[in-house]
């Protein structure tokens, strides 16, 4: 089928699935996304890749910290199941394309090798710039059109309608082009981004976190990190619908773009990426370089560092409101419920209090909410709590709760009839009659009703209904025409119970359960929660609150009396589930105006109070019925007689109150008592019911109008019901002149009779209780708390007022004109000590009387200044943070204020205060007046106003000089005292440089614009010698000016600007001591230009310098870490500041000028530096540094990514302008060349290359939110770079000749470039990495100029290369590996470049191009392979390593070398490979010698400091040394330690180091004697098959293992290491696919006849340390032949010799070189014989452990051994030993001469004979402590055979015996003393484990001290104990003398004596010399055998006095002349060992 190439690839989207049928199919599912690069002619088939989003799975087997790719697909598919969006890449015509935030996928050509190489010079990997695309104008039978580079999905031709290809002619035999490959993609953008940026910004960031975060959180299992992300994914995931579907307010939506962007900014910071700033207030899009660099600044820091945006501080005068809704109540209540909720405020060390009014639901019988529908209202809103209600502020005082009450109707307690004439309410109470309450229905009290017939607890029966249904209506009732706050109340429920139930029922109202639910942390969380509140109810049982554990609420007890004090869950299973929600808003009717769908038809429930200043008009009065002092002791009042007791027949069990609001002339006030709420208003309130002691806790509101308060008061009746009322009581409301005050009040309570049941005295005169007194003595002060005996009801009132006081001072100020003149003056100096909130409740009445008697004292100067005074108190209430004051005192102003002729005095007052500021009285008042001249000026401008109006109206038309003058003179009277200096007016200067901003906006009405800016800039030149926090203020002065409406206008703007200049320069710039106080003012220096930025204009030049200055100086004296954040740009003083998690390490001073530098340079007007009065030079020279520190990132976190991308954009322009300057100003002409600044320029150039080669931006390298945000915020700067490169470096370059540009294409070339190398060489070689091609290309022709210029100056380029290696090895080390490094595509394009020479024969330059890129490219390799983390072994890792070491070695870069050998070691340490990690630091040893004079410079990295060469290599071996010694290579650690011996000894004479080295040797030594095992295991490796990389295919290799590694662990760890590969360990592999592992077990081939074979009794562990300590030869067997005549007996074996001797530093070593041997037959007879000890000694340690699992192979292999009859003894081997000559014949002991014949014949003993005879002594030892351990063994099996095997033992190894334990004539020979065996036995005798030159005694390896058995064992080498020893050993043997004699041997060393006759000499053997040495440790140990007769000593002094050394005689011999006791007078080695 032929196939169409698209001009452009097409971007589609699957919209009907495809299933594949043909391996060329692609399938498809709804929603892929396709790329479509051909379709077939008739547009049917389409070809294409589909991309798919990475696999969770791949992320399992990922690298750490890689970036899960994207899957790839290609095939071919339908038109039909696809839907084409739009077309990709550029267009084919010319024109720009402005959309820069396209999918930028351009149309890539694919190299042959698979590179892809993008289509634009851009290189950005298909990033096109924007000014790169160009506008698309198609024509033809293309039926798309578009202005875009891309083509809009709307569009294009979908379905099967319209092709997307154009017809191409091609040549058929041409060959077929690669096909395009879609490049990096910047970003989705959706057409809804536009409108909501967030769209894409959510899409794009989870689709990064997918691939990107998701996997390595799973893979570290960090699982509560990942559950955190994915609730906020799906979080983010629910915002995105919300903003594609448009279902919020607008007010939501602004909510939620915060809560988005935070979200994103969480989820970035969890998976540790960088921050991107994306702002709120513009729809959540990302702030770019077009955007203010300050807020970017602003918001990155809050975003970076802070978990939440920072709320501003919390004003006090913020209203709260809390949304409450009961969505259920779960109850088992038969009876009819009632829920009363309210707030309480618990302060944390007093009672709680009722903070709000109640709302009030009613449950119907059942105890559900769920059927009532919409008839009962369930929620409210509680409003107007303040910050301190809920705990918003510092140190909050008080927790708030939701209480909620739960009442229940219950059947009366009663247990007396109640009345005897058992009627209910007693006709001689009238005025209790209820009346009826808004409706046409009676409402009487069920309470009073009679007394029924039937059980309150019946149910079920028809026609007696609970309760009578109220009517509901939405409005707050207005009584007596007074409103309440709002206008409209919500529908009523049963607020109380006036109904009229049948009187056969009784029931009452009781408090049955109290839920209550703390809210201060739900208030700050302003989003809906659901709660259960548990139900308490009181507990007759023990505490089962404490059961409750966290539960329960100690408030739970103030708020529901329990006769028990104990209280439980409510038994009913009562719950309460709520929902609850806060908000912060100034009105609670705006609020639910702006929030109709949650709080539309809301009821509002008030607090009790006001939260600050009110607003609104409001008179509530709070009465709470509190409880009754009701003992059975106290005593009833009574009207005209002393006081009674209580009633008989009061069981107080059902107290109930009746209360009603009446006149003073007992006219009852209707409808004026609300008992929630959301009920409608009642004439009678009754309460519910408790018992003597409870409490009824209800509060009610009374709605009065202002005339009734003074007149009326409040009664209630006492009941116990259902008795009528026996008590009554009352409270009047108005008290003293005033309003009775707040509190608790004591109410006597007086016996009803007929006298006190009415208001008023009846027709007789008497009686009316209002006659009597209400409260106990005659007063009220403290009558809560004194009651005495008197019986008395506590109820407590608040009242809430506007319109009344409870002050007289307030009263009598509003009433000045009724009382006397003389008293006003004390009604003014009282007003000070007024409480504030009475104030404020009238403060327009207030401000009426005191301009009053202002105007009306007029020209009093003592009035007019008291009256000041008070006014200043008064407006001081504005700064009380408790009340919004300000808005009220200025809607006074403005509406009520009408004082025409207060002007003159307030002008007067205020003058006479500044005329003398520095008197005590008058400094404090004027600090007083000074926060309220804002408003004193307000007062002045209105009524200036009024006075011209009533002027103007009589005609009268005076100038306003006189006015404006006196004006005048208080600003300069104010500007006089900013300029006086005395300490004493510091607080009052301050105060008027924080306020005086507020009072110029004042001054609009009098003054001119003009006017008044004068005003405000004289007033901040009188501030210029202010100092201290003076200075600070002032700045925020500057600030608040600019914030001015007043001066909008850009001419005063400018001023200002101007001004400023004059005003902050002497604050900020360079300081020899950078102060605190000095960076505050530079910050605020910053926040007053960045407040001006815009209007700056020609100021620049003035600022410029300062700028740079401050950043230097700053710079130099970083601030110590601290944990708060100041918040950047302070605009406040202090600067405002929030705690941080990390300690922070930047300096905010620097973030801001950085942010004011780069705003600058972004200014319409650039930085106008060259008109700057410094000099230019230096001038340019600090910015740049500035700029290179900024790039460094030492002004802020590199990770504030949008701050770090904006200042890079930024920093390019900037040298973009300087560029010009530097070409202009600073490029001389060549014959002036000496002027040439080399340095500027080398700064400017340095600069350049640290911008365009940030890593910053690299948008190739970056996962997709980052690199979107990047290429939005900054787009390509490296191409700007790129350009501005070569432009200055041609610009510094000389013209080339005609020659020249033939032979090196550059058109300038030399001149100013040779100052730059090698300065700027690595700089650009670095650059020549880059993967954007402009600025690779650029890099590289530098590189070339540099080349040339240095070949033509010394003809030699060393230089370069050198600086070259040094650049790349510091780039590999700080940077990651990225494609464009692997690609190397540098190298071919500088190869390019030097092309044209190779036309030129024998052209030097060209050879020497080539070998230095030859170089580079191998080191390249080199990096690459040890940098790469492509998954390869570990060996192969090291390799690399050591490549790269020899190539540095190679290239004499010693410090790089040193680097990399460390690194070597640290890696090795970490993989616990301790010996090789040594190894590594031998080879930073070597490069030193043992020099103490030569110096060597310090290192920094690693840390060395300059020292000496033998120093170095000192600390070196030292570290060696520890590493050997961790890895137990003792043979490594012993090399080295004899190294640094020879060296104290020889060299440096330091013998104190000696002897520690001579004390580390000997622990060595001790080490080895006491090891079980030394011997590494070694395994052959061989690499079979073409799957291995061809270095190591089919080469063999010895691997090192650990002395315990099983061949089955090292054959996993290798399949570990190469996973694919399949391990043989057998046989050969014929199959050359694949990977193949040949596994075999190797030994260290040993040398037969090394010297250790010719002793007998060493131990094992030695002879493995001498023999294979450093092994390079390995050998296996491969043919045994041990049948037949021993002297035919031979092994052949392959001996595999390896390239380096072990240990190595790679653990392995490769096969250089295999032999095959055949061993004599003496080696075979030496080999087989050691190998049966050994094996006999591992079984024999297991049988003496208790492990008799080997018992029958010991056995076998002793009896194998002993057997005469055994054909495979090794006894056999004793053949091949030459036969002495006297062999049958008797020797006599004493027959010398004989003796001395037998030692000729010993001497003649080749090395083999000798190697075979010690063997075979050393194996019948072995069997002697077999059979010994047999003899002792419980197991049968093993003691049975013993008498039998020691016969034949003794007679098959008989010589042997004789060599060993030689028979000793018999003696009387004391047994052992205790003393033997103490230092035998013991391990402590240091003569046992010290070694000689690696031979140790017999103690260490055939004794070994493990256990009692053990140690049995050991001294015991002829048999057990006691008689046992008496038959094993033949008659002329003495038992003890051979026991001792072993013994002996065991405590000896050899004498190393090099003479022949002493070469082997026995450990038995002691020197004859009688000389004393009493350090000699033998002596205790022969001192304890005193068994050796006088005579045997003499004869053997004689026998030995001779000579120093002793003949070599026999064994009987020697035994003989053992010198028991004696010592010899030479100090022997192992003597002076014995003394260390």
């Amino acid at each position: 089928m032929p196939w169409q190439p698209l001009p452009r690839i097409a971007f589609a989207v699957a919209t009907y699935p495809f299933p594949a049928s043909s391996p060329a199919d692609l399938p498809l599912e709804i929603g892929d996304e396709l790329y479509i690069i051909e379709e077939t002619p008739d547009g049917n088939w389409l070809r294409g890749y589909l991309v798919a989003p990475p696999s969770l799975l791949a992320g399992l087997t990922s690298v750490k910290g890689q970036t899960l790719e994207a899957r790839v697909f290609s095939g071919i598919f339908p038109r039909s199941c696809v839907e084409v969006r739009e077309m990709l890449g550029e267009s084919e015509n010319g024109g720009d394309d402005e959309d820069e935030d396209e999918d930028l996928i351009s149309d890539g050509v694919a190299t042959p090798n698979g590179d892809v190489r993008s289509a634009s010079d851009s290189a950005k990997s298909g990033v096109t710039s924007a000014s790169m695309r160009k506008k698309n104008k198609k024509t033809g039978n293309r039926s798309t059109a578009s202005s875009k580079g891309r083509t809009p999905f709307r569009e294009l031709p979908n379905g099967t309608l319209g092709s997307l290809s154009i017809p191409m002619k091609r040549d058929p035999d041409a060959p077929k082009p690669a096909a395009p490959v879609p490049m990096l993609k910047i970003g989705d953008e959706t057409p809804t981004s536009v409108a909501e940026p967030l769209v894409d910004e959510i899409a794009s960031c989870l689709r990064e976190w997918h691939s990107t975060n998701l996997h390595q959180l799973l893979l570290s299992r960090q699982y509560s990190k990942l559950d955190e992300i994915s609730q906020i994914i799906n979080r983010l995931n629910l915002h995105r619908q919300q903003f594609l579907y448009n279902v919020l307010t607008a007010h939501e939506y602004e909510q939620l773009r915060e809560q988005t962007v935070w979200d994103l900014v969480k989820v970035n910071k969890l998976c540790g990426g960088e921050v991107i700033v994306r702002d709120p207030e513009a729809r959540g899009r990302i702030l770019t370089a077009d955007d203010c660099v300050v807020n970017v600044t602003k918001l990155q820091s809050v975003m970076s560092l802070l978990d939440e945006p920072p709320q501003p501080a919390v004003e006090l005068t913020a209203l709260h409101h809390l949304l409450v809704d009961v969505k259920s109540f779960a109850g088992a209540s038969s009876d009819e419920t009632r829920l009363v909720a309210f707030l309480v405020s618990k302060p944390h060390h007093d009672k709680s209090y009722t903070l709000s009014e109640s709302f009030s639901i009613s449950i119907p019988p059942g105890g559900s909410i769920g059927n009532l529908g919409n008839e009962v209202q369930t929620q409210t809103l509680f409003t107007d709590l303040s910050s301190q209600d809920v705990g918003d502020v510092q140190a909050a005082e008080s927790e708030l709760y939701l209480v909620v009450k739960v009442i229940a109707s219950q059947p009366f307690m009663a247990t007396k009839p109640p009345s005897r004439s058992g009627t209910g309410a007693s006709s001689a109470f009238p005025p209790l009659k209820p009346t009826s309450s808004g409706g046409g229905k009676s409402r009487r009290s069920r309470m009073w009703g009679g007394k029924g017939s039937r059980s309150g607890f019946s149910r079920g029966t028809t026609g007696l209904p609970r309760m009578d249904s109220l009517s509901e209506n939405d409005e707050r009732p207005t009584t007596n025409g007074v409103g309440s706050r709002d206008g409209q109340g919500p529908p009523s429920t049963a607020g109380s119970n006036n109904g009229n139930p049948p009187e056969t029922t009784q029931l009452a109202e009781r408090t049955v359960g109290v839920g209550v639910l703390r809210l201060n942390s739900i208030m700050k969380l302003e989003e809906d929660i659901e709660y259960v509140m548990n139900i308490w109810s009181e507990s007759s049982g023990a505490a089962s609150e404490k059961e409750a554990g966290d539960d329960w609420e100690p408030l739970v007890r103030e708020l529901l009396y329990s006769p028990t004090g104990h209280y439980e869950k409510s038994r009913r299973g009562e719950r309460l589930q709520v929902q609850v929600r806060g908000f912060n808003h100034g009105d609670a009717d705006a609020l639910i105006k702006e929030t109709p769908t949650l709080l539309s038809g809301i009821s509002k429930t008030p607090k009790m109070g006001f939260s600050g200043a009110p607003t609104k008009p409001r008179s509530d009065i709070y009465f709470t019925l509190k409880d009754a002092i009701l003992a059975k002791q106290n005593l009833l009042s009574r009207y005209g007689g002393s006081a009674t007791s209580m009633p008989s027949s009061l069981q107080a069990s059902n107290l109930q109150v009746t209360l009603e609001v009446r006149k003073n002339s007992g006219e009852r006030i209707e409808n004026c008592i609300y008992a929630s709420s959301n009920t409608e208003a009642l004439t009678t309130f009754k309460s519910v019911a408790t018992s003597r002691g409870g409490s009824w806790g209800q509060t009610l509101r009374l709605c009065l109008s202002p005339a009734d308060v003074p007149i009326s008061h409040v009664v209630m009746f006492l009941s116990d019901m259902p008795n009528p009322p026996f008590a009554v009581a009352h409270i009047p409301l108005w008290d003293h002149q005033a309003f009775i005050r707040d509190g608790i009040h004591g109410l006597l309570l007086y016996k009803i009779d007929e006298n006190t049941s009415t208001t008023l005295p009846g027709p007789s005169g008497k009686g009316g209780y209002l006659s009597l007194q209400w409260a106990p003595r005659g007063k009220d002060e403290h009558s809560a708390e004194v009651t005495g005996p008197l019986a008395v009801l506590r109820a407590e009132t608040y009242l809430c007022s506007t319109r009344f006081s409870q002050g007289r001072v307030i009263l009598g100020l509003l009433k000045w004109k009724e009382i006397p003149r003389e008293n006003v003056q004390a009604i003014l100096r009282e007003l000070i000590f007024v409480p504030e909130i009475e104030v404020v409740k009238l403060l327009s009445d207030v401000l009426d009387s005191l301009f009053g008697i202002l105007v009306e004292f007029t020209g009093n100067e003592e009035y007019e200044d008291l009256v000041f005074t008070a006014l200043v108190r008064v407006l001081s209430i504005v700064h009380d943070r408790r009340f919004n004051l300000g808005p009220l005192v200025d809607q006074y102003a403005e509406t009520q204020f009408n004082y025409p002729f207060a002007t003159p005095c307030l002008v007067r007052s205020f003058t006479r205060l500044l005329q003398n500021p520095t008197h005590s009285e008058t400094a404090r008042k004027l600090r007083a007046t000074f926060k309220v001249v804002k408003h004193i000026l307000k007062f002045i401008t209105h009524a200036r106003g009024q006075q011209k109006e009533k002027e103007a109206g009589i005609g009268i038309t005076s100038s306003t000089s006189g006015f404006t003058r006196d004006l005048r003179a208080i600003f300069k009277a104010l500007d006089a005292m900013m300029r006086n200096p005395a300490p004493a007016l510091v607080g009052s200067q301050t105060l008027a440089v924080q306020h005086f901003h507020q009072w110029l906006p004042e001054l609009s009405g009098l003054l001119s614009a003009e006017e008044i800016l004068h005003i405000a800039i004289d007033f901040m030149d009188s501030c210029t010698e202010v100092k201290g926090k003076l200075i600070l203020y002032k700045l925020v002065l500057i600030m608040n000016y600019g914030k001015l409406d007043l001066f909008a206008h850009p001419d005063q703007k400018a001023a200002l600007s101007t001004n400023t200049v004059r005003w902050i320069t002497p604050h900020w710039g360079h300081a020899k001591e950078v102060t605190d106080q000095w960076r505050d003012q530079i910050r605020l220096c910053c926040s007053v230009l960045a407040s001006q930025i815009d209007y700056l204009g020609t100021n620049i030049p003035d600022h410029i310098p300062k700028i740079i200055d401050s950043y230097l100086s700053v710079l130099a004296s970083p601030p110590p870490p601290r944990n708060r954040l100041s918040l950047l740009f302070p605009s406040t003083y202090p600067f405002p500041a929030k705690t941080v998690a990390d300690d922070l390490q930047f300096d905010e001073a620097l973030v801001e000028l950085s942010a004011v530098l780069s705003a600058i340079s972004n200014a319409p007007l650039g930085m106008q530096i060259e008109l700057a009065d410094d000099d230019l030079a230096s001038l340019l020279e600090n910015l740049l540094r500035v700029e290179m520190s900024i790039l460094k990132g030492e002004a802020y976190p590199t990770d504030w990514l949008s701050v770090h991308i904006h200042h890079h954009k930024s920093i390019m322009f900037t040298l973009q302008y300087l560029a010009g300057i530097m070409l202009d100003s600073f490029l001389p002409d060549p014959d002036e060349a000496e002027t040439f600044n080399t340095e500027l320029w080398k700064l400017f150039f340095t600069t350049l290359l640290k911008l365009v080669s940030s890593t910053s931006l690299a948008l190739e390298t970056f996962p997709e939110q980052k690199r979107r945000a990047v290429w939005k915020i900054a787009g390509d700067v490296r191409e700007h770079g790129a350009d501005l490169l070569r432009r200055t470096w041609e610009a510094i370059g000389w013209e080339t000749t005609i020659d020249e540009r033939n032979r090196y294409t550059l058109p300038k070339m030399g001149g100013y470039q040779v100052q730059y190398v090698p300065t700027l060489v690595g700089p650009i070689v670095e650059l020549c990495l880059s993967v954007h091609e402009g600025l690779r290309r650029m890099a590289v022709e530098v590189l070339q100029t540099m080349i040339v210029s240095e070949w033509t100056l010394i003809q030699d380029l060393t230089v370069i290369q050198t600086e070259t290696i040094d650049c790349l090895d510091l780039f590999f080390k700080e940077n990651p590996l990225t494609e464009s490094i692997l690609q190397k595509l540098f190298i071919g394009e500088l190869l390019e470049r030097f092309e044209p020479l190779s036309d030129i024969p024998d052209e030097p330059l060209h050879a020497a191009a080539r070998q230095l890129v030859a170089t580079v490219d191998e080191f390249l390799d080199l990096l690459v392979a040890v940098h790469s983390s492509d998954g390869t072994g570990e060996a192969t890792h090291l390799i690399n390593r050591l490549r790269l070491m020899e190539f540095l070695r190679d290239m004499q870069k010693e410090e790089i070398f040193v680097r990399y050998v460390h690194q070597l070691a640290d890696l090795q340490a970490e993989s616990r490979n301790h010996t090789e990690a040594g190894l590594a630091l031998r080879l930073h040893a070597d490069l030193y010698e043992w020099d103490p004079m030569t110096q060597t410079p310090a290192l920094p990295d690693p840390k060395f400091p300059a020292q000496s060469q033998f120093e170095r290599k000192e600390r070196l071996y030292f570290d060696m040394i520890k590493y050997y010694e961790e890895g137990e290579a003792w043979s490594c650690a012993l090399d080295a330690y004899k190294e640094l011996k020879a060296q104290y000894e020889d060299n440096i004479y330091d013998f104190a180091k000696l002897a520690r080295t001579e004390r580390a040797i000997a622990t060595i030594y001790e080490t080895i004697s006491k090891s079980e095992k030394l011997t590494p295991k070694y395994f052959k490796v061989v690499y079979k098959g073409l799957g291995f990389p061809s270095g190591v295919r089919d080469k063999e290799y010895v691997y090192e293992g650990s002395p315990t590694e099983r061949a089955s662990a090292f054959t996993d760890r290798m399949q570990e290491q190469y996973p694919s590969a399949q391990i043989v360990t057998g046989g050969d592999v014929d199959d050359v696919e694949g990977q193949f592992l040949v596994i075999s077990v190797i030994t260290a081939h040993r040398d037969p006849n090394h010297h250790v074979f010719q002793r007998a009794r060493v131990p094992q562990v030695i002879r493995d340390f001498l023999l294979s300590s450093h092994p390079q030869n390995f050998s296996v067997s491969t043919r045994r032949n041990t049948a037949g005549p021993v002297r035919e007996h031979y092994a052949e074996k392959l001996v595999f010799t390896t390239a380096d001797p072990f240990p190595t530093i790679l653990r392995r070593s490769e096969i250089v070189d295999v032999q095959e041997i055949r061993l004599s037959a003496h080696e075979t007879a030496l080999e087989r014989i050691v190998r049966k000890t050994q094996e006999m000694g591992a079984l024999e340690r297991r049988i003496a452990d208790g492990d008799f699992e080997n018992a029958q192979l010991l056995l076998d292999a002793v009896t194998v051994s002993v057997s005469p009859a055994s054909d495979n003894s090794v006894a056999c081997y004793r053949q091949l030993l030459p036969e002495p000559k006297k062999e049958d014949e008797d020797v006599d002991d004493d027959d010398e001469e004989e003796e001395e014949e037998e030692e000729e014949e010993e001497v003649k003993l080749s090395p083999q004979d000798s190697a075979i005879k010690m063997a075979l002594v050393d194996h019948a030892i072995m069997i002697k402590k077999c059979l010994s351990t047999f003899s002792r063994s419980p197991n049968e099996l093993l003691s049975g055979k013993h008498v039998e095997l020691q016969k034949f033992f003794e007679s098959t190894f008989a010589p042997e015996i004789a060599h060993f334990a030689p028979p000793q004539p018999a003696r009387e020979v004391s047994p052992p003393s205790s003393t033997w065996r103490r230092s035998s036995r013991g391990s402590d005798d240091p003569t046992v484990v010290s070694p000689l030159k690696g031979v140790t005694t017999e103690e260490a390896s055939v004794i070994r001290p493990v256990s009692m058995r053990h140690r049995g064992a050991r001294l015991s080498f002829l048999g057990g104990s006691g008689k046992k020893r008496e038959l094993d050993l033949p008659p002329n043997v003495d038992e003890n003398g051979a026991e001792a004699e072993t013994e002996s041997n065991h405590s000896r060393s050899h004498s190393h004596s090099q003479s022949r006759d002493n070469s082997r000499r026995s450990f038995f053997r002691t020197q004859s010399h009688e000389e004393k040495n009493p350090d000699n440790s033998y002596s205790g140990f022969r001192r304890s055998l005193e068994v050796v007769s006088p005579t045997e000593d003499n004869s053997a002094e004689k026998q030995g006095g001779g000579g120093g050394l002793t003949k070599k005689n026999s064994v009987r011999k020697r035994f003989s002349m053992l010198k028991l006791g004696k010592k010899s007078s030479k100090t022997t080695m192992m003597g002076s060992l014995d003394e260390e």
